[in-house]
């Protein structure tokens, strides 16, 4: 096999890859707190390098071209979205870097719980507070969920106190990680914990109502990326059609004359 083939090839796949990365970003343009995901590939060892093989002879000229590129785990950028007012009191947005925790209502113990920016909140026909995308539960700061009278207005302070008829009620509970990249994430705009034990780090930041986040996506940087991804699948395919007519080439035009 034509050693340009697997190069060309992996070109092809990581380009793909970067191109479906790229068009989700944009889709995501206006999703509340929407974090950006970057795609993220490395360079590949040639055969020996990666083999452990050092022993063993190789073309020199080849082992210089490397071994083309491979994908790694897709990662998240975390940086806060722009502001903008709503006036819905259970809009919510958080000055800081923590997460709203909800209640998945799946697995046990930390592996139930998922993380989010998007502060749209809303009450359930049973009074609970959940997410307006998916009605799950919101958690106060003792993993409970948090039920109050939905006949009554509601007010949250910038502590996350839940307010009604003058009266605090339950505590929204923000948090943080020193290192975000142990989030992963889940679907439905949520995180949870991928990256094995984490210490939470508690009050991650200021509860402000009649706020959302935007999404953190540029809606022209994300074009760019898309446009350039699919120029990358583009040449990649016409190296391989090149290579493919070369070999055709050698086989049945010098071949016939040896």
């Amino acid at each position: 096999m034509n050693y340009g083939l697997y190069l060309s090839a992996s070109g092809v796949q990581t380009g793909m890859y970067r191109f479906d990365v790229a068009a989700n970003n944009l889709a995501n343009v206006n999703t509340t707190g929407f974090k950006v995901d970057v795609p993220v590939v490395r360079q590949r060892d040639a055969v020996r390098a990666e083999d452990g093989l050092s022993t063993l002879p190789s073309n020199d000229l080849l082992e210089r071209l490397g071994g083309g590129v491979l994908l790694e785990r897709t990662g998240s950028s975390f940086k806060p979205g722009p502001l903008r007012e709503t006036g819905n009191s259970l809009d919510l947005a958080i000055d800081g870097d923590g997460f709203f925790v909800i209640d998945s209502g799946q697995g046990s113990g930390a592996d139930r719980f998922r993380y989010t920016r998007d502060g749209s909140l809303t009450l359930n026909a049973r009074g609970v507070l959940v997410t307006a995308i998916s009605g799950e539960a919101v958690l106060d700061t003792q993993n409970r969920s948090i039920e109050v009278d939905p006949a009554l207005p509601v007010s949250v302070g910038s502590r996350g106190e839940i307010i009604q008829n003058g009266e605090e009620i339950a505590r929204l509970q923000v948090t943080g990680f020193a290192d975000p990249r142990v989030l992963t994430k889940s679907g439905t705009n949520q995180f949870r914990l991928a990256g094995g034990p984490a210490q939470p780090i508690q009050d991650a930041g200021l509860v402000r109502s009649g706020v959302l986040e935007n999404s953190g996506v540029e809606p022209i940087s994300a074009m760019t990326s898309v446009t350039k991804a699919q120029g990358a699948v583009s040449a990649n395919t016409r190296m391989i059609q090149m290579i493919d007519g070369l070999m055709d080439r050698a086989i049945n035009t010098f071949g016939r004359l040896s």
